[in-house]
């Protein structure tokens, strides 16, 4: 099948980070459609890896089809990089991620990595987070309490139908929030009962943007890191 142009400017940026990579690691992976061209081009690449953190399912399945070895995240204490797209990114790189549904497990493998690499096409960066619905993870009998509360504080939640997470849980996908501070809202939608997780990525924020762009791939870093 063609490729589109946003599939050919994911492709550009997950080649360009098959770069980032370093030999003999364990490496965290992230989940979707970017992501997958990331392994493709990592396998293509002979780039020789110990083995793989994966943030779903659906990557280790692929992952293994190649061989790579997927070890659980309680195996290991850190990962030197995790790579990862993302729904949006904003100039800071703060981030909503969880449009696969894998939301929690990706924050997982991020919070446990040394080094987030973030893979995507130019359409994801934005001025400001929250044109794309924020997904929330939520235990199925905290759905109705937490829709309650997400319309308190100013959105519409609605549920995906027809979706369950890897972790057997629903995804609450919110439309017409504010995020001014990405932080603050995090911390705030995580301290609602029944919410595993939700899809801000603004605690562990990337460390490097490749972006896919018309011009090529742009490489942006975060002036100051994490840890």
């Amino acid at each position: 099948m063609a490729l589109t142009h946003a599939d050919e400017l994911k492709r550009l940026a997950a080649v360009a980070a098959v770069a980032e990579v370093p030999e003999d690691i364990f490496l965290g992976i992230g989940t979707g459609s970017t992501v997958n061209f990331f392994i493709d081009a990592l396998v293509q690449s002979g780039k020789r890896i110990r083995g793989a953190v994966s943030s779903s399912e659906a990557s280790t399945e692929r992952l293994r089809r190649y061989g790579i070895p997927v070890l659980d995240a309680t195996e290991l204490d850190t990962v030197p990089l995790y790579v990862d797209g993302a729904d949006e990114i904003d100039p800071d790189f703060a981030m909503i991620k969880g449009g696969g549904g894998a939301l929690t497990r990706e924050k997982i493998v991020a919070a446990m990595a040394e080094r987030f690499v973030c893979i995507c096409d130019e359409r994801k960066l934005v001025e400001r987070l929250g044109r794309f619905p924020l997904p929330l993870e939520v235990i199925p009998m905290a759905e109705r309490l937490v829709s309650r509360r997400l319309r308190e504080l100013g959105g519409e939640p609605r549920r995906r139908l027809g979706f369950v997470t890897d972790n057997g849980n629903a995804i609450l996908d919110v439309h017409g929030l504010v995020i001014d501070d990405p932080d603050a809202l995090e911390t705030a939608l995580n301290d609602l009962p029944g919410v595993v997780t939700n899809g801000i990525f603004a605690h562990r924020r990337a460390d490097v943007l490749l972006l896919g762009t018309g011009e090529g791939v742009q490489r942006r870093e975060r002036a100051v890191t994490k840890r």
